[in-house]
């Protein structure tokens, strides 16, 4: 084990963030670009997209949960999440490539359905980070004390994978979506490759928390009840995510009127960009202090309803595209919550033996919802003439998940007052 392991410092904490940062990093190249490319390159139309997109949530259902419960028995390669980080970095950066040549593809095979082939590819691709996203996220758990330093954990996850999803919307912003595919699938290779083998895993997660936690019996009790009201909050934070990344092209259309489909690529990139600009610098630097004042949960809740205010924001005023690149910012505060702090509120709710399974049952508040997104929504979408409904919709179950929030109960103590 590496010094910087055994004493948790920045550069561990950073090192520890890398593996999830790759799959991050190819979810936003998959959002910045897959609707786009569907959209200009093969003509499909926004319900067509919906069902591509549905790809990915089906993915996701059973490759986290089997992924994570495998993960949680198996030891092979010198470590329990690192060969699933290993293959599924590999599978993502070639899928990745894959993208922008789904047109060669349907060709060379002789398929004759370049939506047959868009959707093989999206969910072999949402396969990939399926298998690898659950892992990333666990190790963290696993090699991490509960408490402070998980949450730091977390957040830092958010951070390095925040920045570099910034660099994604950027990289397609400055050079094109074209440019970052194929400089995105060696960063998401270099990532995934190069950091488990810096990071020891212990072969006996149940001995390795009765040696580094005070409350380890007690961690073993697995809270039902708190879980599901987890689930179904984070779960309506989700439809309003996944109904903006999937529909803002039909919005920016519409409402923004740009000159081509490179315009509308480059406005969908700095929109993303802008998101997780604030998305990656809050959750290190801003939301970490203040939940050790008042709390993961009221946190998280306040967060998640700044951005339901963002959202209507851009219903009201949202006719430019500097006015949008604006709300984006104010919703960023949302996304900041979203991608970290849930992690850490579910991780203490449940056996920690079995924390890859918990993260794939946890995973389903994510997918689930998508799946409405892509297969309910969209058609209602594609058939409303204001596509104002897009942000109505998106703005609407953030604020639902703000009030379910509520519901969720933790057990905190002031830092200061410890």
């Amino acid at each position: 084990m590496l010094a910087i392991q055994k004493k948790l410092t920045n550069t561990f904490y950073a090192l520890l963030a890398l593996p999830a940062t790759a799959m991050g990093f190819a979810l936003s190249i998959q959002i910045a670009v897959l609707s786009w490319i569907l959209n200009s390159q093969y003509g499909l139309d926004i319900h067509e997209i919906g069902i591509v997109w549905a790809a990915g949530p089906l993915a996701g259902i059973f490759g986290q949960v089997i992924v994570g419960f495998i993960s949680d028995k198996v030891w092979f390669w010198g470590g329990r999440r690192r060969p699933f980080i290993l293959i599924g970095g590999t599978l993502a950066a070639i899928m990745i490539i894959a993208l922008p040549n789904i047109g060669a593809i349907n060709d060379f095979l002789g398929i004759g359905s370049i939506l047959a082939v868009a959707i093989v590819v999206a969910l072999t691709l949402d396969l990939a980070i399926n298998i690898s996203f659950n892992p990333t996220r666990s190790v963290i758990a696993d090699v991490t004390p509960d408490g402070v330093p998980r949450t730091k954990g977390y957040t830092w996850m958010q951070t390095i994978s925040g920045f570099w999803g910034v660099m994604a919307y950027a990289l397609g912003a400055i050079f094109g979506n074209y440019f970052l595919i194929y400089l995105g699938a060696f960063i998401v290779l270099g990532f995934s490759f190069i950091p488990p083998f810096f990071i020891k895993e212990s072969k006996e997660l149940t001995e390795q928390k009765k040696e580094t936690e005070v409350t380890a019996t007690k961690s073993k009790v697995t809270e039902w009840g708190e879980l599901f009201k987890l689930y179904f909050a984070h779960g309506f934070s989700w439809i309003g995510v996944q109904t903006m990344f999937v529909y803002i092209i039909a919005f920016i259309q519409q409402k923004l009127n740009p000159a081509d489909q490179t315009e509308t690529g480059q406005i969908i990139a700095i929109s993303f960009l802008v998101l997780n600009a604030v998305g990656f610098i809050l959750p290190a630097f801003v939301l970490e202090p203040i939940t050790e004042k008042i709390g993961r949960v009221k946190t998280h809740l306040t967060c998640v309803a700044i951005m339901a205010v963002g959202y209507f924001g851009i219903v009201l005023i949202g006719n430019s595209p500097l006015v949008l690149y604006l709300l984006m910012a104010v919703c960023g505060i949302g996304w900041a919550a979203i991608v970290s702090l849930p992690f850490a509120i579910m991780s203490e709710k449940v056996d920690q033996s079995r924390m890859g399974f918990f993260m794939g049952i946890f995973n389903l508040s994510v997918v689930l919802p998508q799946l409405i997104v892509s297969l309910v929504l969209g058609y209602f979408i594609q058939q409303a003439e204001d596509k104002n409904l897009i942000f109505i919709i998106s703005g609407a179950t953030l604020a639902i998940s703000a009030v379910l929030w509520l519901l969720v109960k933790e057990k905190f103590v002031p830092v200061n007052k410890v």
